[in-house]
């Protein structure tokens, strides 16, 4: 039976909640972007309204305006930030821990925000789980705008897929950093964290959906309950 989209809404919700388990008092936390972070923020906003302590830190405009919103105090953009936890959600993830994100085009921000963080939770539905990252969903690129068809036959060359810029409501796509998206459409991906070396190698990448050994805990909405995947330690 496929699940409804009012199944899945379920689901990520449930994943949020349990991630905010694992924010306490007087915390640094990494705000991610998307429909599953919404639910985290508005989960952590009537926690700080009890008399939870927390600063945070967020992945884009979207995430600053409604943790603003929900009451929770944000850090500049600019500070060299001491994150204790970041969360956020995931387009895919694969058996090993490995993601794909920026369908929602936030990649860069959410991957420094994961970089500067102590841990790094990541909270989904189930229908996230790939056994292989690629195919259904194509890989996200940020690169800059000039001579981004240059890069995008790169890219090509280096993956053996096809690179599409992204657009949306018949325009092209920006960033908040002002750059384009190149989403890349390939059967599978065999080594991510090879794919993720050539590609960072390509002048004109700003950045990769990649996000490959970060993940520290991964939380798993699934009906009324969750399922907590801790990584292996090093």
């Amino acid at each position: 039976m496929t699940p409804t989209p009012c199944d899945l809404d379920s689901e990520k919700r449930q994943a949020a909640l349990k991630a905010t388990e694992f924010v306490h008092d007087g915390m640094v936390v990494g705000l991610g972007t998307g429909t599953t972070s919404k639910h985290l923020i508005l989960a952590l906003g009537e926690r700080v309204r009890a008399g939870l302590t927390i600063q945070a830190v967020p992945t884009s405009h979207d995430t600053a305006t409604l943790a603003k919103q929900s009451g929770i105090p944000l850090i500049e953009s600019d500070n060299a930030w001491m994150i204790d936890v970041a969360i956020d959600g995931a387009d895919q993830v694969d058996p090993a821990l490995n993601l794909v994100k920026g369908g929602g085009g936030a990649l860069l921000k959410e991957k420094i925000v994961a970089a500067a963080a102590k841990r790094f939770i990541v909270m989904v539905d189930h229908t996230k789980l790939v056994p292989a990252l690629g195919g259904s969903f194509p890989l996200p690129i940020e690169v800059v705008p000039f001579g981004w068809g240059s890069t995008a036959r790169h890219i090509e060359a280096v993956s053996g897929g096809r690179a599409v810029l992204r657009q949306r409501n018949g325009d092209v796509f920006q960033t908040e950093a002002g750059h384009v998206i190149l989403d890349l459409h390939m059967p599978h991906i065999g080594d991510p964290a090879a794919l993720e070396i050539e590609l960072n190698q390509i002048p004109g990448i700003v950045e990769t959906g990649l996000f490959i050994g970060r993940t520290s805990i991964l939380i798993v909405g699934r009906g009324q309950g969750t399922d907590v995947t801790h990584a292996p330690k090093p």
